[in-house]
């Protein structure tokens, strides 16, 4: 029964072309737009590291003002001290951890005809491979001891590795990094994190760094700071050292807890380190420490923005828009079929055979402007692309997901675009349209 309803949907289709094609339309452009905004949502929001995200978490101590919260109603700051970070470090305490930062240098290639150039980099210790699943094309990350003797070593990227060594093995070559020559232990392959969640506070869809580099040697170098830096008071003395030991933020720390007991004793330690430094005439404030996983990390830094939740609501309102104009066409074609259906429901069919008939066609029109919805919102994600240039490259992708959701979309929105319009039509009275004839 079912074939013959579609049988009778496409020829209705055809029947009447135009109105048809304009239920269509207006379908796909509903579609369209909402899929653009719902596919960047989506992959704004999805889980960078799903497999253990509720292993990862970032770690916050309110060391802030007294007078004032470092975010209302009572936030500590989103980074830690220079003084936090390498105290922590010190201890031992989770079973993987890493404070890490943000900064940037000139790189000098060897060879005559490649010029300087300017290079991101990211200071962590040795956890931070194995914590975040980091992937190699060629060797590995540096080890503990590394960290401790403050090595001059370096991970590189696979673009900064195809820019200075040609995209060949460039483990134990040298690459001269501010001022520094350092030897290269590990590169690493393709690695797209969407958010890239380890550090949000310097942009949660910004570029994989080129550059890897152990922590200490930020103090070594005196490497300038990446990201945001807030000071609550200015630093007791001048020079690199001293803005180092200052009360101001500009570090990141995360902690690998594979256990609920785990998480617990290292926030107890949290707290006696607190109390530690308090007895030294630091954190002014109450106890307030953090600890966040992945997922709860992003939420409170509002990785999704507020303007990209806006633009699909307003899409939303749209698809409604084209919608409620699919109801209007709807119903004017299935009044132009009053006859038909008096004469069918003439000759025996009931009012359910009639409802399941024109559902089956309404069905078919939403599939095919769900089909072309999706070739909307491909244009639109390009559009997007070519607007806003590489940072999107991994929020512009229709995956089996996304497809699958418009055409649920398309399919479930139809139907019930034409529950009214099938209502109507199924309550035609049968005897006034034979009289017609």
């Amino acid at each position: 029964m079912f074939a013959y309803y579609l049988r009778l949907a496409f020829k209705s289709i055809k029947r009447n072309p135009i109105l048809s094609a304009l239920m269509i339309t207006a379908i796909a452009l509903g579609i369209g737009a909402s899929m653009t905004t719902i596919t960047v949502n989506y992959l704004m929001s999805a889980n960078p590291i799903p497999h253990k995200s509720e292993q990862l978490f970032y770690v916050q101590l309110d060391s802030w003002s007294p007078h004032e919260p470092a975010n209302e109603p009572n936030e500590p700051p989103d980074q830690i001290t220079w003084t936090d970070a390498t105290n922590l470090m010190q201890n031992k305490t989770a079973f993987r951890q890493t404070a890490m930062a943000s900064s940037g240098g000139v790189v000098e290639p060897e060879g005559q005809d490649q010029k300087p150039f300017m290079a991101s980099i990211r200071l962590a210790f040795s956890d931070f491979f194995p914590m975040f699943d980091v992937p190699f094309l060629y060797g590995s990350g540096w080890n503990a001891e590394s960290d401790d003797k403050r090595e001059l070593v370096a991970v590189i990227s696979k673009a900064t590795n195809d820019k200075v060594f040609g995209g060949g093995n460039s483990v134990g070559k040298t690459i001269r990094v501010v001022g520094e020559n350092f030897r290269v232990i590990g590169v690493l392959d393709e690695w797209v994190l969407a958010p890239r969640f380890y550090d949000v506070t310097t942009g949660a869809f910004n570029e994989t760094e080129e550059i890897f580099m152990p922590f200490y040697l930020k103090q070594d170098l005196e490497l300038t700071n990446g990201g945001n830096t807030n000071c609550w008071k200015s630093p007791e003395g001048e020079g690199f050292q001293a803005f180092l030991q200052s009360e101001c933020v500009n570090y990141q720390m995360w902690a690998e807890l594979p256990t609920d007991a785990d998480k617990a004793e290292f926030m107890d330690f949290l707290n006696s380190y607190v109390m530690e430094q308090k007895a030294l005439g630091r954190f002014p404030r109450e106890l307030n420490n953090r600890l966040s996983d992945v997922m709860e990390w992003m939420e409170i830094e509002e990785v999704v923005a507020d303007d990209a939740q806006i633009m699909m609501w307003l899409s939303f309102m749209f698809l409604l828009v084209c919608l409620l104009n699919t109801i209007g066409l709807l119903l004017a074609k299935f009044t132009g079929k009053a006859s038909e259906i008096g004469l069918r429901r003439a000759v025996g069919a009931s009012r359910t055979d009639l409802f399941i008939q024109h559902l089956v066609e309404t069905a078919c029109i939403g599939i095919a402007g769900g089909l072309l919805g999706l070739g909307l919102a491909f244009l639109g994600l390009e559009g997007i692309k070519t607007l806003y240039g590489e940072f999107v490259q991994n929020l512009v992708g229709l995956d089996v997901t996304m497809v699958i959701s418009a055409l649920l979309l398309a399919l479930v929105s139809s139907i019930l675009a034409g529950m009214y319009p099938t209502w109507r039509a199924c309550n035609i009275a049968p005897a006034s349209q034979l009289k017609s004839q």
